[in-house]
């Protein structure tokens, strides 16, 4: 091989090797961006939020549908209405946990069944200034019911455990769920494998050396060993219905069809705020799925941002359900209840339960239109 021919192959494997490294310095390029992420103090903004369901024919069958019913500085009802062929339909709320819902009842020998359940909701964005205090207080029965244990989160064992571990050293209620948002961005992970958004089983979560799980898992998480701390918090079970202002694809609904965009925050009650908002699991989120390459630094240039707003706010891009734990569905025939309610569930007197999480055999369609 002649000089010039060697000259020639050394640049294409040059020119080649630069090719297949490319992806990779433009993605590390990308992160390197400081993207903003701040949420901040703004109007109220008004979406449609409505869910149909096309339910099998075959056998007596009762749907309930998850209502809006939460009313706050950050959420507002403003009315629900309900159009079908369901034999009868009402508005029932679960009289233990406040969980509002459409039951909707088709008839054995009903066919071509539907039923569709609008909610209009306002919300906007919840900030937090930790430069100032106020005099706010709360229901103690409200505070009393955010200490206490769930069938999936019970707060001895494990989880009282690990609670004790994690906020060692912190003396505030401040300084534990500030311990705890810490750890769970440090030490848990989003579980891209997860089925829905996860069962928030606390004590099977926690028996894995490395956390993983979803948001019911990561935000349920967090309530629990803040629960355990003797900080009164609760999850809160809803529906992203909104693009990021920010740009951030992970913390946003891609489209007006929110069919599997449900999502759990959560919440923790600090003398001297209030309720303020807390998502550790979002963070994770952006950490795994923001990019292809899996971030494991939360001070990474991309996630830092995130991972400091979510600790005390949120954008209004996303319509609460409820703040319900093991939710018990009136006028099943038998006693029936789910540890949380944020998916549609059916009843068929033929088949048994439908799978919340299959949305195409349950046959149902959940869209969020801003207006």
């Amino acid at each position: 091989m002649s000089l010039t021919s060697r000259r020639t192959v050394l640049k294409l494997g040059v020119a080649a090797a630069a090719m297949l490294a490319m992806p990779r310095l433009v993605l590390a390029a990308a992160q390197s961006v400081h993207r903003h992420y701040a949420p901040q103090a703004s109007d109220w903004r008004g979406f449609d939020l409505s869910t149909s369901v096309t339910p099998p024919d075959g056998g007596a069958t009762s749907v309930w549908l998850p209502i809006p019913s939460v009313d706050t500085p950050w959420q507002r009802t403003l009315g629900t209405k309900w159009t079908g062929n369901a034999s009868s339909a009402e508005v029932v709320t679960d009289p233990a946990t406040g969980a509002s819902m459409l039951h909707a009842k088709f008839d054995a020998a009903q066919t071509d069944r539907k039923v569709e359940v609008t909610t209009r909701v306002e919300t906007r964005n919840r900030t937090i200034d930790w430069s100032k205090k106020s005099d706010v207080h709360e229901d103690p029965a409200v505070l009393k019911e955010a200490l206490a244990s769930s069938s999936m989160a019970p707060l001895d064992g494990i989880v009282g455990e690990t609670a004790k571990r994690v906020t060692a050293g912190a003396t505030t209620d401040v300084e534990k769920v500030r311990a705890i948002y810490t750890w769970i961005v440090a030490s848990c992970f989003r579980n891209v494998d997860t089925p829905g958004c996860g069962s928030g089983d606390l004590k099977a979560l926690l028996a894995n050396a490395e956390p993983g799980g979803k948001c019911a898992d990561l935000n349920g998480l967090f309530v629990g060993l803040a629960r355990a701390s003797g900080v009164p918090a609760r999850d809160i079970y809803g529906v992203r219905v909104a693009a990021s202002e920010f740009g951030y694809s992970q913390v946003g609904a891609g489209s007006p069809d929110v069919t599997t965009a449900q999502h759990c925050r959560a919440e923790a009650w600090l003398e001297g705020y209030g309720w303020v908002a807390m998502d550790p699991a979002d963070v994770l989120k952006v950490m795994r799925k923001e990019t292809e390459q899996w971030i494991r630094d939360p001070k990474d240039p991309l996630v830092a941002p995130v991972d400091a707003a979510l600790f005390g706010n949120w954008e209004g891009n996303w319509v609460a359900y409820n703040m319900a734990h093991d939710v018990a569905l009136p006028g099943a025939a038998s006693a029936t209840s789910v540890p949380f309610l944020m998916y549609p569930q059916g009843l068929a007197e033929t088949s048994g339960r439908f799978d919340e999480l299959d949305a195409k055999a349950f046959s149902y369609k959940i869209t969020a239109a801003e207006a």
